[in-house]
């Protein structure tokens, strides 16, 4: 597979390449710079050419792509039954608060959070419990707190800067403490990001089962967004909420979709996999007359992906890797003060510019020519997210424009 080669997508109303204009190269909103697996292109062709796009229906066949994938994958056998289908997953998550929170009640995350998440719910009428996640760095198999984030400074103490990959370097904590002391009567959903984005983390089946826990003691519904599930870059398996106990699938909503892991987005396919009848009903009821049904194109491309796309995913995982790698190097060796922190999963790194000295990091770097997300928008001023999915070449010359801007404003 070919990764390295840059397509040109100017002229393809891409709103990555043509919001901020030809000057500034675009790392920031989700989806990547690559080609979607062969298979898929070639399924879509095909069914382009039958010349008909009426409504479809799920086949089978789809539903087996779907059934066999995600128990290859997690372990996970899921029935038939319990799958709900999605445009994306932001309309999944909107549903979930309808279904399962009254107006006013509260819905609680952990932050920084995808910025639909924090945009979103509040005008809907649902007030967000927002916890801070906390930086942590592992030294020699003990775990360390470095501060939680906030907009106030970076952390003090071990983690505040990460060191060439395989080395020991900052990462992050589920608040499970600060959860407790932040809960509210009125609380009715959790909503969990696995892994996290921004914050590139897997968590783990322990900390999974933490988080059941806390929704099973305090009666809440957990909202878990899995869909950078099939990006996990290091040696660590992917362990959907709704598996760590059948109080957990009792109570979970698990949002997954093929747009992130096969580059997919703009054809708006997502799914919940929702194993309580009840819990399904009452979502299903929600959703009645809101949302339309998977379109042709969309559904194609899902089942190529997941049933002809493992190749693809694997090659793709590994440049990747390569690319996130560089990113920590780079960062690291020739970017101070910026830190960032070791990306277990997803294509992000979340990057502090706070001892940058600048009042707004993303306007400072777009205006050196690089446009990367801005935390303010995920709930933390002064950090920076930025999509590593391009070519290297492209990765590598966003790269040095930083390098020459953090350079002249030091000086």
């Amino acid at each position: 597979m070919d990764f390295d080669t840059p397509i040109d997508r100017t002229g393809t109303a891409s709103f990555k390449w043509e919001l901020y204009g030809p000057d500034a190269l675009p790392l920031w909103i989700a989806d990547m710079d690559f080609a979607s697996p062969p298979a898929v292109v070639a399924a879509l062709e095909r069914r382009a050419r039958h010349g008909v796009f009426g409504y479809s229906l799920v086949t089978d066949s789809m539903y087996g792509a779907l059934i066999d994938y995600l128990e290859r994958h997690y372990g996970w056998r899921v029935e038939r039954d319990w799958f709900v289908w999605l445009p994306s997953v932001v309309p999944g998550v909107s549903l979930a608060c309808r279904a399962f929170a009254g107006p006013g009640e509260a819905v609680m995350l952990v932050t920084p959070a995808y910025p639909p998440f924090l945009e979103e719910l509040p005008p809907q009428g649902f007030r967000l419990v927002k916890v801070p996640s906390t930086r942590t760095r592992t030294v020699g198999g003990e775990k360390t707190t470095g501060g939680v984030i906030s907009a106030a400074g970076p952390p003090t103490g071990a983690g505040d800067r990460s060191g060439p990959p395989g080395e020991a370097s900052p990462s992050w904590s589920l608040p499970l403490d600060k959860m407790e002391a932040a809960l509210t009567p009125d609380t009715r959903m959790f909503l969990l990001c696995q892994p996290h984005n921004p914050l590139g983390r897997v968590w783990r089946r322990d900390e999974l089962a933490a988080i059941g826990d806390f929704c099973r003691r305090h009666d809440l519904v957990l909202c878990s967004d899995e869909i950078h599930s099939g990006l996990v870059l290091d040696d660590i398996p992917h362990v959907p909420a709704a598996t760590v106990s059948d109080d957990a699938a009792a109570r979970t909503v698990t949002l997954m979709s093929p747009s992130k892991t096969f580059n997919l987005p703009g054809l708006n396919f997502a799914f919940a996999v929702i194993p309580d009848e009840d819990l399904r009903r009452r979502y299903v009821a929600t959703a009645e007359g809101l949302l339309p049904f998977p379109g042709c194109f969309a559904l194609t491309a899902a089942e190529a992906a997941y049933r002809e796309g493992g190749e693809w995913h694997t090659e793709l995982l590994q440049y990747l890797r390569g690319n996130r790698d560089l990113v920590e190097r780079f960062v690291a060796d020739e970017l101070a003060p910026l830190t960032t922190t070791h990306v277990e999963a997803t294509y992000l790194a979340w990057i502090d510019a706070r001892g940058l000295g600048v009042a707004e990091p993303a306007r400072f770097f777009r205006e050196a020519g690089v446009a990367l997300s801005d935390g303010a928008d995920f709930g933390a001023p002064g950090w920076l997210r930025l999509n590593f999915a391009c070519p290297r070449s492209t990765l590598e010359e966003a790269l040095r424009r930083m390098k020459r801007a953090v350079a002249a404003q030091s000086r």
